[in-house]
């Protein structure tokens, strides 16, 4: 590949993954593409901003013109842009709806009409649902659980259903959770780090037993560029080997690296819908393509903290109203709850 259009990549996974691209040296040009919606910031791509070999378009993967113009000068596209977080989607779904489906449409009907040699989809392990023993692998149902889940699972499809129709050249990523620097503090390890630095209270669901696999954000990148270099068009790819760790166990690890106590460990009730354990087997990626994660859990969680010891943090800005062609918006609208 030598150029790249990154889509959602002032993001967390991707402007790590941006950064990445740009030191492969048969890598000519990469362009990102980022709404800069609330989880999305320049300042994650730092220094890479003043690279030669990087475009920055501020814009939304729902702009059919702009998605256009920007797949017929790119050879590959990666796709990381996506509303994701869960709790915001059991209160608003329609953003997700948007992005996460109309918006994977939009780029691989792009993707169709420029010939794009790759087409990468990234997901996440929660499209499986929750897995009370086992691990799924690629060809296990998708069976999710909750609106953010079912958005990506939806855009699954829709990445799989471009290869089968259409000859798409598309490969589909699934990854685990993720930590790692710059990710925004909606989410559970960040949002624990920069309360307990700061001697606040943080709030753990239920009793803590919800299990997660635990991946640093640099090996998952690792794992998607080789989906981008060697992954089989039409094939899915599990990308995990972190640690599994029960909330509670996690939330312990990091109550001791920001010094902390654990007075500071407020129970709240489970949200409506939160799945005990996910899991995924990832030999597929391992055996085909020579995936190894590199980094401990706990190397990987003392650089995690020590980055948010030594960075401000920054408020959390309202996610902005979604604005959506009347077509989309009128399909959305169609499939909203009646409000009584």
């Amino acid at each position: 590949m030598e150029t790249v259009l990154v889509t959602g990549g002032a993001g967390f996974i991707g402007s790590h993954f941006v950064k990445r691209l740009l030191a492969c040296d048969d890598i000519t040009g990469v362009t990102v593409l980022d709404a800069l919606t609330y989880a999305g910031r320049k300042d994650n791509l730092g220094a890479a901003l003043s690279s030669p070999k990087l475009r920055f378009v501020c814009g939304n993967v729902l702009d059919r013109s702009l998605v256009d113009e920007l797949a017929a000068g790119h050879d590959a596209i990666v796709h990381f842009a996506a509303e994701t977080h869960v709790d915001r989607s059991l209160v608003d779904t329609v953003p997700f709806l948007a992005t996460n489906v109309l918006g994977t449409h939009t780029l691989l009907d792009a993707a169709r009409r420029h010939g794009v040699r790759k087409f990468v989809h990234v997901s996440t392990d929660e499209v499986y649902g929750p897995m009370a023993t086992g691990c799924a692998t690629e060809h296990s149902p998708l069976n999710a659980t909750v609106p953010y889940a079912a958005s990506k699972a939806a855009g699954d499809l829709m990445a799989l259903s471009a290869y089968r129709t259409d000859n798409v050249p598309v490969c589909v990523t699934r990854s685990s959770n993720q930590y790692g620097p710059r990710q925004h503090p909606e989410k559970l390890i960040p949002l624990f780090i920069t309360r307990l630095l700061a001697g606040q209270p943080v709030p753990l669901h239920g009793q803590g037993q919800h299990i997660r696999n635990w991946l640093h954000v640099e090996d998952n990148c690792q794992g998607i560029e080789l989906v981008l270099r060697s992954g089989i068009p039409g094939e899915v790819y599990n990308i995990a080997g972190g640690t599994d760790l029960t909330s509670r166990e996690l939330t312990r690890h990091l109550v001791r690296l920001c010094g902390a106590d654990w007075r500071a460990v407020t129970y709240v009730p489970d949200r409506k819908s939160n799945d005990v354990r996910y899991a995924m087997d990832w030999s597929k990626i391992a055996n085909d393509l020579g995936y190894r994660p590199t980094w401990s859990l706990t190397d990987g969680l003392a650089q995690t903290v020590q980055w948010y010891r030594t960075h401000p943090t920054h408020p959390e800005r309202p996610a902005p109203e979604v604005h959506l062609p009347s077509v989309h918006r009128a399909v959305l609208d169609a499939t909203a709850p009646v409000k009584g």
